[in-house]
């Protein structure tokens, strides 16, 4: 069974239900406080975490006397707006006496979808983590519609999970685990410690159980695990209103976890190396034994672009022979890795007007034939 001291990257959906009191509107202060001692617990062990949490609507509605009934979308993007400034300070506020930087990042689901904002994206939170902030994310519920919105934060998280390649993925949820049937609705459920696959009888179990305050059910928690896992990502569903929810969690507390048959890196390069690349990039030899070593593909070892592309597609990497050693995620689009090509990576900004990135492939978007790719 995964263990979080173990974990390399964790990734924490909180749901709204868990934060915000549902009869008074406010923050669960104490709660927040000690999930704050969680995470500063694993980042002392040496832990990347990224929390994934709901609340800028409830929060926001309290503020604006909207009530507790079904929100219009304006209605819910007006209360997001006043909500998130308060969510973000209030993780601000619990997180600085650890000594940890907190980083606000709202996301839509077009985000995903589009190849070059996802590696923003990515690559924002991956600088975030190498500083060593938490990054809190959210759905950007002031400007997310029906149509690009993820719909539930359980979603989000294991969206989120894959983007940063996490080890671990928690939904702090009202229920301890994934069960056979709701175990609300029927006495005889038992609960799963763990699920190694999701087959369809385990899929026709889950239900649409929910919360008030929150949107998700079971269904959804259990999309998240099938994103989640096939990224290599283990996932834990567990009941998180007690006080030190990962601390619980690490000690045995009640929970289902889906596991990963591989690991994210893994699970990546074997992304990577299905997509079909539509373009290429010529390398010479020093370039060879560099990729080789395992490093990144830097603009000076390129020596001819083929094809049209952009940043975030897949292209071949040929050799001084024309055959192919690998496959990447170019950084640069063709156009621009023209103008790049033998030059060094200090040269970027006056070739091409903006500071750009040191790689035109990096290691970790690469895929090498018979090399080192790790």
């Amino acid at each position: 069974m995964a263990t979080l001291s173990t974990a390399k990257r964790v990734v924490v959906k909180i749901g709204s239900a868990l934060l915000v009191d549902r009869d008074t509107g406010s923050l669960k202060e104490d709660w927040l406080a000690s999930l704050a001692q969680d995470v500063a617990w694993l980042k002392q062990g040496g832990t990347d975490v990224v929390l994934v949490s709901s609340g800028s609507i409830a929060l926001g509605r309290g503020v604006l006397g909207l009530g507790s009934g079904t929100l219009a979308l304006e209605q819910s993007q007006a209360a997001a707006a006043v909500g998130q400034i308060r969510l973000a300070r209030a993780y601000e506020e619990v997180l600085a006496p650890h000594g940890i930087t907190t980083a606000q990042v709202l996301v839509t689901l077009e985000d995903s979808a589009n190849r070059r904002r996802y590696l923003n994206s990515r690559a924002t939170l991956e600088t975030l983590l190498g500083l060593g902030a938490v990054p809190i994310v959210n759905e950007n519920d002031t400007v997310a519609t029906d149509e690009i919105r993820f719909g539930d934060n359980d979603r989000l998280a294991a969206q989120i999970a894959v983007t940063v390649g996490a080890d671990r993925l928690v939904l702090l949820s009202d229920i301890d685990g994934f069960y056979t049937a709701n175990p609300a609705d029927d006495a005889t459920a038992t609960r799963y410690d763990v699920i190694d696959k999701i087959t369809p009888q385990i899929e026709a179990m889950a239900g649409d159980a929910g919360s008030g305050l929150s949107k998700g059910g079971m269904k959804t928690k259990l999309m998240a695990a099938k994103t989640a896992v096939s990224a290599g990502c283990a996932m834990a569903i567990t009941e998180g209103s007690a006080q030190h929810p990962l601390k619980a969690l690490e000690s045995g507390a009640n929970a289902t976890w889906f596991t990963a048959q591989t690991d994210p890196q893994a699970a990546r390069k074997s992304w990577i190396a299905a997509m079909k690349p539509i373009g290429a990039v010529g390398v010479d030899t020093g370039a060879v034994a560099a990729l080789m070593r395992g490093k990144s593909l830097l603009p000076a070892g390129i020596t001819q672009v083929d094809g049209v592309f952009e940043r975030g597609d897949a292209i071949a990497i040929l050799g001084p022979d024309g055959n192919g050693i690998g496959f990447g995620l170019a950084r640069y689009s063709a156009l621009e890795a023209a103008q790049l090509k033998g030059h060094q990576s200090a040269e970027i900004e006056a070739l091409l007007g903006y500071p750009g990135r040191a790689a035109m492939v990096h290691r970790d978007d690469m895929v090498l034939q018979g090399g080192q790719d790790e």
